[in-house]
């Protein structure tokens, strides 16, 4: 096990969408023939983000637009390069999404109690790290006027339920 890490690192990612425990795409990262991901708990971004549900397809973007919108809720996992590589499919990267290492607070799901509020847990015992979000770099600036969330569910309040499939693909131009 340990020979393996040498020869194929682990990197720290951040996911806040569709690919969160729970969410439509998560099998994805659990699929152990895509590669090895390890949750690591629960991340909130330093700095607020526009996380939004955009196209017919209802997908949640994060637009490289720092300062604006909220600090996002998130998860952290470790991944192998193999994951990584099908996660960069998977987003697109480097055409569409922009993968970017960014500073995060991640606090492991333990140190949360049952009625706790998770993001007061962070802030008070987060550790800040390094990890990978894709970002969405070039966007219509009328994006930005959809609303904000600081978490995605596909369950949401907002009832915008998530409906890529195989045959759909997300055109530049519905969000340039």
């Amino acid at each position: 096990m340990y020979e393996n890490l040498f020869k194929n690192p682990l990197h720290r990612v951040f996911v806040y969408g569709t690919l969160k425990r729970g969410e439509p795409n998560h099998n994805l990262i659990q699929d152990t023939a895509n590669g090895y991901a390890k949750f690591l708990g629960l991340g909130k971004t330093t700095v607020p983000y526009p996380l939004i549900i955009a196209t017919k397809y209802n997908i949640p973007f994060l637009l490289k637009k720092p300062g604006v919108g909220y600090h996002v809720l998130g998860e952290i996992y470790d991944v192998d390069t193999k994951m990584l590589k099908k996660l960069d499919e998977l987003e697109e990267h480097p055409t569409f999404y922009e993968r970017s290492e960014e500073n995060v607070l991640m606090a492991s799901e333990t140190k949360i109690k049952g009625n706790d509020n998770f993001e007061e847990v962070i802030v008070r015992v987060g550790s800040l790290m390094k990890v990978w979000i894709y970002f969405l770099p070039k966007f219509r600036s009328s994006l930005l006027h959809l609303p904000m969330y600081n978490s995605y569910s596909n369950e949401g309040s907002h009832g915008l339920k998530y409906c890529e499939n195989e045959e759909s693909t997300i055109r530049p131009e519905d969000l340039l």
